[in-house]
Formats: C-alpha cells, structure tokens, sequence
C-alpha cells in the first residue's frame, strides 16, 4: 500500500509560519474579515490543521498582537525620557499604520504575550525611573496612550494617506459648499485644506509634544 503524502505546504507548517502569515492576512483584510478559514487557504491547510500550532482564534490574536508589540520601540530609562517617549510614540503610530486592524486590540488581550509585557514594563520603567511618583507615572502613560491610540484611531478612519490626498477630498467637499454658508469656519477648514492638505505625521507630532511637554512641567513641578 503506497503511502499518504504529505504535501509541502502542511509539511512546513509551524507556528511561527502561522502567526505571520496571520498577521499578514489582517494586514490585507481587517480584523473583521480575519477568519481561521481563510487564513487555512491562504496556508494551503485545512483550518483544523492550524488547531496543531495554536490553541484558536484568541490565542492567535494574542499573538498577533504581540507581534504588533514587538516592532514598537521600548523606551529607555538610561536616556532623556521625553526623547525616549517621543520615539516610543512615534514607533506606536507607524506600527499602527501598518496593522491598522491592531487599533482597538493592543490593551484589550487577557493573556498577554512577551513582547506586550515587556513593552508596558520598559514605559512605565522609563517615567518611573525619570522621577514620576508611581501615581503620575500612571496618568502619564495613560494620557500618552489615549492620544495615540486616539490619533490612530482617526487616521485609520479618514482615510487620507497624504497631504495630497486630503487636499483632493477637501476641494471635492468645497464644490458642494453652498450648504456651508451658515458655517464660516467650517469654510475657513475647506478652503486651507485645499490649499495644504491635511499632514497626519506633522498634526501628530504637535500633539504628542504638546502632552510630552506638559508632564514635564509637572514633574519639575511635583513635590
């Protein structure tokens, strides 16, 4: 009796061949339309033949996410916090950019994996060790995390890819702004976006200065 064979896609199946590819998957489709069996297809696999790497769905997601974590870059408490803070910001929103379906999922997985917690670890390790009472110290990160988050949030939502892009839309919208007569500072936002457009990185930067500068007036300031 001739033997099964086993075809090269399930031969080289592994787990970490099933979280990248799953993470690539997302990549493309969103969250939403994410699904064990699409991502079996795309493998060349029955969906049950991925159960033999991850323990399901959850599981995979909080893998997922980890991986998210893993390209975000750990703040250092050996080095000017605000510089390390900004870094770890801006590293945040360019992760986001390209796992647009991790928005919403970064604080939300119940099992953590390595790279989450050793993230959260190495922000809160930086504003406590640059003099951040524990309590501040929360604030801090929760502020910064909310504008982030916030910020990412938006961007996935608007749609824009560009200044160029944003300034298109805004001169389609200013065609039709007869309408916006009662609404002269909303005509005054149509007419400078279509003249500049709309910079994601450089409104995002502004912001996240402004909260970085802030806290550091109240930690010069705290007792």
């Amino acid at each position: 009796m001739a033997k099964e064979r086993t075809s090269p896609a399930r031969k080289a199946l592994s787990r970490e061949r099933v979280i990248a590819a799953a993470v690539a998957l997302a990549d493309q489709t969103g969250y939403r339309e994410f699904s064990m069996r699409r991502l079996g297809a795309e493998l060349g696999v029955s969906p049950m033949a991925l159960y033999k790497h991850v323990g399901g769905r959850e599981e995979l997601l909080d893998e997922m996410v980890d991986v998210v974590f893993g390209e975000l870059e750990d703040p250092s408490a050996r080095e000017d916090w605000v510089t390390a803070m900004r870094r770890r910001g801006v590293s945040v929103r360019e992760a986001l950019r390209r796992h647009p379906w991790a928005v919403g999922l970064m604080e939300s997985r119940s099992n953590p994996g390595p790279e989450n917690l050793a993230h959260h670890n190495a922000v809160m390790g930086c504003l406590r060790e640059a003099g951040f009472s524990f309590e501040m110290a929360v604030h801090a990160y929760s502020i910064q995390d909310s504008f982030i988050y916030g910020f990412a949030l938006q961007e996935k939502t608007m749609g824009h890819e560009s200044p160029e892009e944003s300034a298109q839309a805004a001169k389609t919208r200013g065609k039709g702004s007869d309408g916006y007569n009662e609404y002269p500072y909303l005509i005054e936002v149509e007419a400078e976006l279509a003249r500049s457009g709309y910079d994601h990185a450089a409104e995002f930067e502004w912001g996240l200065s402004l909260i970085l500068e802030s806290l550091e007036r109240l930690r010069k300031n705290s007792p």
